[in-house]
C-alpha cells in the first residue's frame, strides 16, 4: 500500500532532521579540534593554579613550566582531549540544535498551522544549552578527569601514568575503592552542575548577540560577518566562564584528590565547603585570569570554525 501524503511527509521531515542533525555533529567536531589546539596551554595553567599552591600568579605557573618542563609541557594530556574534545563539542552542538527544533516544534505546534516560524525565547534557548551540557557530561567527565591527572602529575621519572591510557586503566581499577564509577567518573556530580550551567549560558549569549545583531542591522544570521561571529563565540566564552567556575575548582580539586587513605574530599558538598573555610571566596575563582584569557580566543576560534563549517555544507 502507498505511503498517504502525511506519511511522505513525516518521512521527509524525519529524513531532513537525521541529515541536519549529523551536519550539526559534524561542525561540533571540526570547532572541537579548533578548540583543543588554541586552549590547551592556557588549561594546563588553569589547573595547575586550581589545584596547587606553588604558584602566586598565572605568569609564575607558566614560567615554571616552561623552564622546568620544557615547551612541550603545555601540551601534556592533549591526546585524550583532542580525540575526546572533538565529541564532545560534537554533541553539545548537535544536542543544543536538536533541542532547540525540538522546542521551536512545540511552540510552533501551540501557535496553530500557518503560524510564521517562533522565535524562541532566551530562557528556552538556555534550557537547549543546559540539555546540551547534560548530554555532553557522560564523555567530559572521564576525559577531562584523564587530562587533569596528565597534566598534574609529576615531571620525569616520578610520572604516575606512562599516558592517557594507562592513566584510564589506573582509575578503572580499584585503587582504594575506587572502580570505574567512583574511579574515572570522580567528580561527575559536579561536572553535571558545571556542565548545565555553562552551557546554558555559553548558547544564550551566543544566540542574543547573533539575533540582536540581525535584527538592528535588517539581515539574517547567515549573512553577519565571520569576524563578528568569532566575537560573539568569544564574549559567550567570557559568559560561560563567569557564569559556572566556581563548579570548575571544585570539579579539579575533586579529580586531582587522593585514592583511599589518601582521599580529601568525601564529596562534592565536602569539597566546597573545605575550599570555603580554607580560602573563603577567593578559592573559587583561583586560576580565572588565565581561564577568562584562554576563553575569548578558543571560544572564538569554536564557534567561527562551526559557523563556517555549517554555511559551506548547508
Amino acid at each position: 500500500m502507498a505511503d498517504s501524503a502525511a506519511d511522505m511527509e513525516g518521512h521527509s521531515s524525519s529524513s531532513s532532521s537525521a541529515v541536519q542533525t549529523a551536519k550539526d555533529l559534524f561542525s561540533g567536531a571540526a570547532g572541537g579540534v579548533a578548540q583543543v589546539l588554541i586552549g590547551q596551554p592556557f588549561d594546563i595553567v588553569k589547573v595547575r593554579l586550581q589545584t596547587s599552591q606553588a604558584y602566586p600568579s598565572a605568569l609564575a605557573a607558566a614560567t615554571s613550566i616552561y623552564r622546568n618542563e620544557g615547551p612541550l609541557a603545555f601540551y601534556k594530556g592533549t591526546l585524550t582531549p583532542l580525540l575526546g574534545i572533538g565529541a564532545c563539542v560534537s554533541i553539545q552542538f548537535g544536542a543544543f540544535h536538536a533541542a532547540r527544533r525540538w522546542l521551536e516544534q512545540r511552540k510552533a505546534g501551540t501557535a496553530g498551522t500557518g503560524a510564521a516560524a517562533p522565535q524562541l525565547g532566551y530562557g528556552e534557548y538556555y534550557a537547549a544549552g543546559a540539555f546540551a551540557g547534560v548530554a555532553n557530561t557522560v564523555l567530559s567527565s572521564p576525559i577531562e578527569h584523564v587530562r587533569i591527572r596528565l597534566q598534574t602529575q609529576p615531571h620525569g621519572a616520578a610520572r604516575l601514568y606512562s599516558g592517557p591510557w594507562d592513566c584510564v586503566r589506573q582509575l578503572s581499577a580499584r585503587r582504594g575503592g575506587g572502580g570505574v564509577a567512583r574511579g574515572l567518573y570522580r567528580g561527575s556530580a559536579v561536572t553535571v552542575l558545571r556542565e548545565a550551567q555553562a552551557y546554558g549560558v555559553w548558547f544564550l549569549t551566543f544566540e542574543w548577540l547573533m539575533n540582536s545583531d540581525a535584527a538592528r542591522n535588517g539581515i539574517e544570521r547567515k549573512d553577519i560577518a565571520n569576524w563578528k561571529v568569532a566575537l560573539y563565540g568569544g564574549l559567550a566564552g567570557e559568559a560561560l566562564w563567569l557564569g559556572s567556575y566556581p563548579f570548575d575548582v571544585v570539579k579539579s580539586k575533586m579529580q586531582t584528590d587522593g585514592f583511599g587513605p589518601d582521599q580529601r574530599y568525601k564529596t562534592m558538598r565536602d569539597c566546597f565547603a573545605q575550599t570555603w573555610r580554607a580560602e573563603g571566596m577567593r578559592g573559587f575563582w583561583k586560576g580565572i585570569g588565565p581561564t577568562l584569557l584562554r576563553a575569548m580566543p578558543v571560544s572564538a576560534g569554536t564557534f567561527a570554525v562551526v559557523e563556517m563549517t555549517m554555511r559551506a555544507i548547508n
